[in-house]
């Protein structure tokens, strides 16, 4: 893995959404269309805002929603889809040729299942991810499957993941945070072209640490990147504080 380090959380947005770019356009060059993965959460913030304003031909571009919380409408602050909405879809000059949201309210089994689908066969060009607290991917939280046949799964949110949407204020209380979640798989996430991670802020030192510097492990389930040859993590210098 390629890691990176900037002063501070808008540089390194800024950075990691203009290399995003890049390859989208070479992407749209090679093939005349470009399929992304695109993530959300407080780590995204900075990239996605540099994103939006980016020189690219975003009809030409399908995006696969990463995951999302079971049973959580789409008016609800922390959904997902709402925050991808607003945040990045209703912000681009002009629409995207396919935005492909995950939908957790109702049969969350067929939603993977359509999901999977339309991601089979696709080549995805890059995929913008985050590192959680507890060293997630995605909602793929410790222990994960790295051995998942499945792009899409319903998983159990364990309560450090839990505790950290909370935190970020998403919720009003600990128990409001939804105990499951549709999540793009491992493998899924791991067949991508180009891997840029976003990781910033103090709180996420200790997971970037084991995620860049420990074993790769389902116990920190970001190690799996290491196995990627084209990842590169994007950190401010306080995520990387605990670097060696």
């Amino acid at each position: 893995m390629d890691v990176r380090i900037f002063d501070t959380k808008e540089a390194m947005g800024q950075v990691a959404a203009t290399d995003g770019a890049k390859s989208i356009a070479e992407a749209l060059a090679d093939r005349g269309r470009a399929n992304v993965i695109i993530a959300t959460g407080a780590s995204q913030f900075e990239m996605l805002a540099a994103l939006v304003a980016a020189e690219v031909d975003w009809s030409r571009v399908t995006f696969f929603h990463l995951d999302e919380y079971v049973g959580l409408p789409i008016t609800h602050p922390a959904s997902f889809r709402k925050y991808l909405k607003e945040r990045f879809v209703d912000r681009l000059p002009t629409p995207p040729a396919a935005f492909h949201y995950v939908n957790g309210e109702g049969d969350c089994e067929a939603e993977c299942d359509r999901l999977g689908e339309l991601i089979a066969g696709c080549t995805i060009d890059v995929a913008f991810v985050g590192i959680g607290e507890n060293g997630h991917l995605a909602f793929n939280d410790p222990p994960a499957d790295f051995e998942a046949t499945e792009p899409y799964l319903v998983v159990d949110l364990d309560d450090a993941c839990r505790r950290q949407q909370f935190g970020e204020g998403w919720f009003e209380s600990f128990e409001a945070v939804p105990r499951r979640a549709i999540t793009m798989s491992i493998p899924q996430i791991l067949k991508t072209r180009k891997i840029i991670c976003t990781v910033p802020d103090q709180r996420k030192a200790a997971a970037a640490e084991r995620a860049i510097e420990g074993p790769v492990t389902p116990d920190v389930p970001a190690s799996a990147m290491q196995r990627h040859g084209n990842t590169t993590l994007y950190l401010d210098k306080a995520a990387a504080s605990r670097l060696k």
